[in-house]
């Protein structure tokens, strides 16, 4: 067994469904330790198509959502009215319903340029409680996550786990638009980090990652997480 494999806690349910109903009862129980720990929590989440089930499922829970405060874990660079903005795909499938009363602080900013949207998310995240208290990521079929492209042209400063700055303009010709991201640190110090994917293409890059015969991106976050990451699998 190898040792990143050792690390990480999984979980596996057979539908998508019923894997998304676990996830969100963890996090929101996180959510809820935060909150009695200090007053108040916080999440980043990802986009893409995996999540929309474990939103809607999150967002129906009842914990105290008026001390929740929830951002991204990156964002391409379009508008929020976008369908291709992760702004949009969370407050359509995620702050509603109970959690309609967490606040909101997106990472795009309409600027004239990204490292201008950078800079003002950067300064507006800063007045958050450092570290998160959860973060969701998800993964593609590449092994990136967040907006850690393999073919970045700066990837190891962007997997730098002493990156400065919380968020930073990623460039990839596999990204298609700009994006901005979180920077490395300011994941993997989060308190409660999962993996959310679903496939048997994703289940054979992960099994390929764990077992250190393949190296994306998301082996480095795996890698470097301050607790132990849990990865949520289905089918």
């Amino acid at each position: 067994m190898s040792d990143l494999r050792a690390r990480i806690v999984w979980h596996e349910e057979p539908s998508a469904a019923q894997l998304a109903a676990d996830l969100a009862d963890t996090v929101a129980a996180r959510l809820s330790e935060a909150i009695e720990r200090s007053g108040s929590a916080t999440i980043a989440v990802s986009g893409g198509t995996t999540p929309k089930l474990f939103f809607q499922a999150l967002s129906r829970t009842a914990i105290d959502w008026r001390n929740v405060t929830v951002t991204l874990v990156d964002e391409r660079f379009v508008d929020g009215a976008s369908p291709r903005s992760n702004a949009r795909l969370v407050r359509e499938n995620f702050l509603r319903n109970r959690a309609a009363a967490a606040r909101f602080e997106p990472l795009y900013r309409a600027r004239e340029s990204i490292a201008d949207a950078a800079c003002e998310a950067s300064l507006v995240l800063a007045r958050l409680a450092w570290p998160l208290d959860v973060v969701i990521l998800g993964m593609g079929t590449d092994g990136h996550t967040a907006s850690f492209f393999p073919d970045a042209a700066d990837l190891d400063a962007i997997l730098d786990p002493d990156a400065p700055g919380i968020v930073r303009v990623v460039e990839a010709p596999s990204a298609g638009e700009p994006r901005l991201t979180l920077t490395m640190p300011h994941l993997i110090s989060a308190r409660f980090m999962a993996l959310h994917i679903e496939g048997a293409a994703k289940r054979s890059l992960i099994d390929a990652v764990l077992d250190g015969t393949a190296t994306p991106p998301i082996a480095g976050v795996l890698e470097h997480a301050a607790t132990r990451p849990e990865i949520y699998w289905a089918p």
